[in-house]
C-alpha cells in the first residue's frame, strides 16, 4: 500500500467546482491583490476565529512581522517565544529588530512551559508568542495571567493551529493578536502563499492593514515605511471556498488522530497528548520514536511518507548562532527535535491506511 503524507490533489477534487468558479470570478474582475474575496474572507475569518477584525497578508511570517511592528517593537526589545517551532517565528522576531528569547517546552504539552516563560520576562521583554505547534494550543491561562501582571502583549503564533480551541476559545482570539499561516499544506491552506492578523482592536488592526501595503492608507501617500505584503485576490477567493469546509476537515483529522491512537496506544512510540481543555485540530499528528532514521527509512520502503518536525532545534540553527545558545540549554525541545516524526495526516486518509502505518510501525519495533 502507497500512503501519501498529504494529498492535497484528492482535496481539491471535492470541492473543484467551488474552487474554480470563485478562482474565475477574480479572473473575471481583475481584482488580482486585495480586492472583493481576500475582503470576505477577512470579514468570515474574523468572525470564525471570534476576532473582530482579521487582516489579510501575503504569509504566515509576515503576518507575525506585522503584528511586531504594529506594536513598534523593534531593537532594544525582547519577544519571549517558544524554542520548539518552525524558524519563521524567531526569524520575524529577528527581522522586526528585536531579539528572541527562547523558552523550552513542557515535555506533553510540547508548547511553550509557563513556568519557564514567566522566567524569562525581563525589563526589555515587549511581547510574549506562544506557539500553538501541530495543531495544539498552547496552554494560554497562566501566559495570560503573566502577560497581564507585567503588562505585556500576547502574539499568538498560530500558524498550524487554524480552528484549535482552549477552554472553548478559538486560536487568534486569546491575545492582543493572532498570527496565521494559509501555506497549502496547513489545515486551512491556499494554493500558494497566504497569512493573516487577528484581533479585536481596531487601531492594531488599521495599523496592520496600512503597514501591509507600503505604509499607506491612500494610494501614494505614505504615513510610515511599510512592507509589500498584501493577500492575492486568488488566494482569498480560494481560502473563502475552503473556510467552509474547514470543521468538516477538522472532524476527519480528529477522526485520523483517534484512529492512530487506539491502534498505537501502549506501543512504543509516544503519542500526542489529549486533554479535555483542548479541541486539537491535528495539523500534524507526531509520535516520539527512538531509533527514528531507522523508522522511517522502514516506513518509507513500505510506501509510507512521514516527515520531521523539526530535525534541528532553533538555539542550534547556524543562522541563529548569534544569539549565543548552546547544546543542553533547551533539553526537552532538544529531546523531541530527536525522536519526533509526523505521520501522514490528512481528511481524505482512510481508516484502513492508518491502521497500516500503525502496523508497518508495530512490525518495525518487532523486528527491532
Amino acid at each position: 500500500m502507497q500512503v501519501k503524507y498529504l494529498d492535497l490533489q484528492a482535496q481539491y477534487q471535492s470541492i473543484k467546482p467551488e474552487i474554480d468558479q470563485a478562482i474565475q470570478k477574480v479572473l473575471d474582475t481583475s481584482a488580482y491583490v486585495l480586492g472583493p474575496a481576500v475582503v470576505q474572507f477577512e470579514e468570515d475569518f474574523a468572525e470564525y476565529c471570534g476576532a473582530d477584525f482579521s487582516a489579510g497578508v501575503n504569509s504566515g511570517t509576515n503576518a507575525l512581522l506585522l503584528a511586531l511592528k504594529a506594536l513598534d517593537i523593534g531593537p532594544g526589545d525582547e519577544v519571549v517565544t517558544s524554542a520548539n517551532t518552525f524558524i519563521a517565528t524567531v526569524a520575524a522576531i529577528v527581522h522586526s529588530g528585536a531579539r528572541p528569547v527562547l523558552v523550552d517546552v513542557d515535555p506533553v504539552s510540547r508548547n511553550i512551559d509557563p513556568i519557564l516563560l514567566k522566567m524569562a520576562i525581563s525589563p526589555r521583554t515587549r511581547a510574549i508568542m506562544p506557539v500553538h505547534l501541530y495543531g495544539r494550543m498552547a496552554d494560554m491561562d497562566p501566559i495570560m495571567a503573566t502577560a497581564e501582571k507585567y503588562n505585556i502583549p500576547v502574539i499568538e503564533d498560530a500558524a498550524q493551529a487554524q480552528g484549535a480551541q482552549y477552554k472553548g476559545k478559538r486560536a487568534g482570539s486569546v491575545g492582543l493578536m493572532g498570527a496565521f499561516s494559509f501555506y497549502p499544506g496547513k489545515n486551512l491552506g491556499a494554493y500558494g502563499e497566504a497569512g493573516a492578523v487577528t484581533t479585536s482592536d481596531s487601531e492594531l488592526d488599521k495599523k496592520v492593514r496600512v503597514l501591509r501595503d507600503h505604509g499607506s492608507e491612500r494610494k501614494y501617500y505614505h504615513d510610515m515605511i511599510g512592507y509589500n505584503a498584501r493577500m492575492a485576490g486568488i488566494q482569498g477567493a480560494v481560502l473563502g471556498v475552503k473556510l467552509k469546509h474547514l470543521d468538516q476537515w477538522t472532524r476527519e483529522r480528529n477522526r485520523v488522530a483517534a484512529t492512530y491512537r487506539k491502534a498505537l496506544k501502549g506501543g512504543p512510540v509516544g503519542l500526542p497528548d489529549v486533554h479535555d481543555d483542548y479541541a486539537q485540530v491535528f495539523h500534524l499528528y507526531v509520535v516520539e520514536a527512538p531509533q527514528r532514521e531507522k523508522l522511517q527509512d522502514y516506513l518509507r520502503e513500505n510506501g509510507i511518507v512521514t516527515l520531521t518536525h523539526y530535525p534541528v532545534p532553533n538555539h542550534l540553527q547556524k543562522a541563529l548562532g548569534f544569539l549565543n545558545y548552546k547544546e543542553g540549554d533547551f533539553p526537552v525541545t532538544e529531546k523531541l527535535c530527536r525522536e519526533v516524526v509526523s505521520l501522514p495526516t490528512y481528511p481524505e486518509m482512510t481508516d484502513e491506511q492508518v491502521e497500516y502505518v500503525a502496523a508497518k510501525i508495530r512490525e518495525f519495533f518487532g523486528k527491532a
